[in-house]
């Protein structure tokens, strides 16, 4: 894979290099810049590479200054320290937004994203190419933490892996998670449900969202409804209805 490196950090380069020797992708190394400058002339003078590895702290500015000057429509890895510019990064070409330092675990789940473009010539913006970052863009859309007020002004980070199920009591959204407990939410379920990843969480009805990790057991209720048993345990029956067991099966 002809893949172009930037990167300003000699160390980070010699990391980067490490963990791409370790995953099981035949790597050609076409370029390697480390400067905004630097790169928009590479991309000017050279044919477009498969893959590009882009470092967004860089010696003389920003990397996403780099778009202002050239089309790059190949795939590209963000590789930073920072994790602040995820949504920016996903607004190009990125299929994937690495945080260092990068293990060769990070890199390949990475690949793994790129298996789909088996055959893409990178020289060519093909249809295919902007359908599978769109759908990239999606996946990462969907929320990855809340902030949750306690007493006073005082807020709290919440992991969405850490969620086993929100439901409504007496009016009130809340959250069952798997280490701090029971927490309230201000968003509706409804709001919640275009907010979660569809893949992980289910509207169960109008009184629950569960996560695939909570799930124990599936049992058939009257009905044709099915009685779902969660973990930790629900103070209610979890039931799906009958118009939505096949969609339920299909998720699960």
């Amino acid at each position: 894979m002809r893949t172009l490196l930037i990167e300003d950090e000699k160390a980070a380069l010699r990391n980067l290099k490490a963990a791409m020797k370790e995953v099981d992708t035949d790597f050609e190394i076409v370029g390697e810049t480390d400067s905004v400058t630097g790169t928009i002339e590479w991309f000017h003078s050279h044919p477009m590479p498969e893959l590009v590895f882009m470092d967004i702290h860089l010696a003389d500015g920003s990397a996403f200054d780099i778009f202002d000057k050239t089309d790059i429509t190949c795939p590209i890895i963000f590789t930073t320290a920072y994790d602040e510019y995820a949504l920016q990064a996903f607004r190009v070409n990125s299929i994937a937004y690495i945080l260092k330092p990068i293990s060769s675990t990070d890199l390949q789940k990475a690949l793994d994203k790129l298996k789909v473009l088996n055959g893409y010539n990178a020289n060519n913006n093909t249809n295919e190419l902007q359908d599978i970052i769109r759908s990239l863009r999606r996946e990462e859309s969907f929320k990855t933490h809340f902030l949750i007020p306690v007493k006073g002004d005082k807020f709290i980070p919440i992991n969405v892996e850490d969620i086993m199920y929100f439901y409504i009591e007496e009016g009130i959204v809340k959250a069952v998670t798997k280490n701090i407990g029971t927490v309230r939410f201000q968003q509706t379920l409804d709001e919640l449900a275009t907010m979660l990843h569809p893949g992980k969480f289910f509207r169960a009805n109008r009184q629950y969202i569960i996560s695939r990790k909570a799930v124990i057991s599936v049992s058939n209720w009257f009905g044709g409804r099915l009685n779902v048993q969660l973990n930790p345990p629900a103070t209610e029956k979890v039931l799906i209805s009958k118009a939505r067991v096949t969609a339920f099966k299909d998720w699960f």
